[in-house]
């Protein structure tokens, strides 16, 4: 039957090819953009999440829609469980609070952070990104580093001294006299214009809450291995009674961004998906229509109408494996090209660097980018082959074999 299913399809040759083109072109189509997609979605996540916000935090209930300076709770031994459960790659306290900056005549509000320099470099970007003098060190007292506009406002260069004014966790004044030892540049607006950070040992005396923080920040190797660690870490912070924030809470703008893209990127798939199973359809229908006479042969000869129909999905099958592992082929040799070369995205930096892209999106192969838009081709095809099966198993053998 096979045999028979293949020789029929290559009695109209020019028909078989661009069939066989159309189903290519739109496996080709969905391998590479959702090879496209997974790999901007991943960039966003790891570029947006590593900046700052890290992987998840664990923080008082609440503190997340309405920090307040009260909100803290102390880190050890509690960072030093996160740390172990399996998936965790680093943790780091922080603490925050808004406060005034002054130099000579000028002051700003800023976004006071105090974090441990060396674990912080390893949940945050920030660390990599000072272009002028260095970032904070283990050891240092009376230093901070803030973010270029902020610095350009206030009239700041490294080295020199800064005035912090805010209120304390007891209501306290909190004053402080600080030396600017360096300047970062994210290319993240409201973090270059409003973030200082600063050592957490000396916030904690400066606003009168010593061995306490607001968050730990954890970060894993993968997204996925947080993820996957997120029942064990609500667990050990359930116990201390507070709460684990995933990257979806903490980043909720970026969330909705790509659900919303992937939303209206699905019914492009979908019309896309629709429009080849119905070439098909048409083509298989057409060619029923041909040789209804030599159906009607066939039947009056002793096949069963059943076979008949099986013959022709058969062919419809044949059509449909041929076109999908062409295009899987040569979508996957190209989003795999682009893997590995990156594809430039020329103009728009400040937009992309909004949302943690650079200027080069890299596709990301994986079995879903892979097989789910050919699969989905596939089912539907599959289940549209079975109206000219039905149409085979009602056929009358004499009324076939008068048509034209």
């Amino acid at each position: 039957m096979i045999e028979l299913a293949w020789r029929n399809l290559w009695r109209q040759p020019k028909r078989t090819l661009l069939t066989v083109a159309a189903i290519a072109f739109a496996a080709l189509v969905m391998v590479f953009l959702l090879a496209f997609q997974v790999g901007t979605y991943a960039i966003m996540e790891e570029n947006t999440l590593s900046l700052f916000d890290g992987d998840a935090q664990v923080q008082q209930p609440g503190y997340l829609d309405d920090p307040g300076i009260r909100k803290s709770f102390a880190t050890e031994p509690l960072a030093a469980s996160v740390a172990r459960v399996p998936g965790v790659d680093a943790v780091a306290a922080r603490a925050q609070t808004y406060a005034l900056l002054s130099k000579d005549q000028r002051s700003l509000a800023a976004l006071i952070v105090g974090v441990e320099p060396k674990r912080e470099a390893r949940v945050s970007r920030v660390a990599t990104m000072v272009r002028d003098g260095r970032y904070l060190e283990t050891g240092d007292a009376a230093e901070m580093v803030l973010g270029d506009a902020l610095a350009r406002n206030l009239g700041i260069k490294v080295g020199d001294r800064v005035t912090m004014l805010g209120m304390g966790r007891d209501g306290s004044v909190a004053a402080d006299v600080l030396t600017v030892a360096g300047v970062f540049s994210t290319g993240v607006n409201e973090l270059d214009r409003n973030l200082a950070e600063m050592p957490l040992a000396r916030f904690g005396a400066d606003f009168a809450m010593p061995g306490q923080a607001h968050a730990i920040v954890i970060s894993g190797t993968t997204l996925a291995n947080i993820d996957d660690a997120l029942p064990a870490l609500r667990n050990i912070a359930t116990k201390h009674n507070l709460t684990v924030r995933d990257w979806g809470e903490l980043e909720p703008g970026l969330k909705n961004a790509i659900r919303l893209d992937a939303s209206t990127s699905l019914l492009w798939y979908v019309a896309l998906i629709v429009v080849v199973v119905a070439i098909l359809l048409n083509t298989l229908l057409m060619s029923v229509l041909e040789r209804t006479r030599e159906f009607g042969v066939l039947l009056a000869l002793g096949m069963r109408p059943a076979a008949a129909g099986r013959m022709v999905w058969i062919e419809i099958m044949l059509l449909l494996a041929i076109g999908l592992a062409a295009g899987i082929a040569v979508g996957a040799a190209a989003a795999g090209w682009f893997e590995v070369h990156g594809l430039p995205l020329p103009g728009g930096d400040g937009v992309f660097a909004q949302w943690g892209l650079p200027g080069r999106i890299y596709p990301h192969l994986n079995w879903f980018s892979l097989f789910a838009g050919p699969a989905a081709i596939a089912v539907l095809t599959a289940a549209a082959g079975l109206f000219p099966y039905l149409r085979l198993r009602r056929l009358d053998p004499v009324t076939a074999m008068r048509s034209a």
